[in-house]
């Protein structure tokens, strides 16, 4: 496979770059950030066409305007690189495995990943190469309308459906905030885990300090994984796999800025996005919500790199 940089040397980058940007802020010399995008939707079980994700958002990011009125500087100024769709696979472990390789190397790289799904069994190939390249404890905060802690389902041990239950075999200690749908079975091996905590959706109509209490208990480094279906329907209608009720975007943004605040993330992916013909708010939403994650990350990493 040829090296990242070897992709952008030959030409070989994304047909669009995320938010339009022009080449001096995403080449990727200049580049802090690499965008990831994996069209890759092989274990979706009810609605299929997350593989239309990553396009989607790249093409909406064209008309985001670059400065961030909450943060007060323009993000895009750390410098956004975005690669080539990832080749996929029909097996799901084979994708994975290259979600892994291509993140690896981004991180070797120096870049933070941001991974767009797809559907949410790519998050173990990233979070596998993230947790290869630190010492020491992962936690992964997974916004989620799902809890994805079955063994297997539908006969395979790699569907969206189990990305948590994997999660926990890499040893990562997971924060889940969202939830409101389970099984029996996951809500039986919820009550015997202690490496995984999980915030319902019903736990936070009286506020949000569950969700901020369950980060706060997470390792210092964190990855961040976000399902879109973590938001309502009403914010967020095309994914995959919807469920009633769910947060809104001013708690979505509260629960990320305050990840951001108080721990080092190491990466991030946003994934689910399941495109419907003639509607764009999704996929703007989507394009909104990962040009935040890097405002987040550039506001508050030279924070904590100065604090050692």
């Amino acid at each position: 496979m040829r090296s990242l940089q070897g992709l952008f040397d030959e030409g070989l980058v994304a047909p669009t770059a995320f938010a339009a940007l022009p080449p001096e802020l995403a080449s990727w010399e200049r580049a802090r950030v690499a965008i990831v995008p994996v069209p890759y939707d092989g274990t979706a079980s009810y609605r299929p066409g997350a593989r239309r994700g990553p396009a989607a958002v790249l093409e909406a990011s064209a008309q985001l305007e670059w400065y961030d009125e909450e943060l007060g500087f323009e993000p895009c100024a750390v410098g956004v690189a975005t690669l080539p769709p990832l080749e996929v696979a029909v097996e799901p472990e084979r994708t994975l495995a290259r979600v892994e390789r291509v993140v690896a190397d981004v991180l070797q790289g120096g870049k933070w990943p941001v991974v767009l799904g797809g559907d949410h069994s790519i998050t173990v190939g990233a979070v596998r190469a993230v947790h290869g390249q630190y010492d020491g404890e992962l936690g992964v905060l997974q916004l989620d309308a799902h809890a994805d802690l079955r063994d297997a389902y539908q006969g395979s041990r790699w569907s969206h459906a189990c990305v948590a239950r994997r999660l926990l075999e890499l040893g990562c200690r997971v924060a889940q905030v969202g939830v409101r749908s389970l099984s029996k079975g996951e809500a039986e091996f919820l009550q015997q885990s202690d490496r995984v905590q999980t915030v319902f959706a019903h736990e936070l109509r009286a506020g949000l300090g569950p969700a901020l209490d369950a980060i706060e208990a997470l390792p210092e480094r964190v990855y961040v994984t976000l399902d879109l279906d973590a938001l309502d329907p009403a914010a967020m209608p095309a994914v995959g796999t919807p469920e009633p009720g769910g947060l809104s975007w001013p708690e979505l943004l509260q629960l990320l800025r305050r990840t951001f605040e108080r721990k080092r993330v190491v990466g991030c992916d946003v994934v689910e996005l399941c495109p419907v013909d003639g509607l764009h708010a999704p996929e703007f939403t989507a394009a909104r919500l990962v040009y935040k994650l890097i405002g987040y990350w550039a506001r508050f990493q030279a924070q904590h790199a100065k604090e050692g």
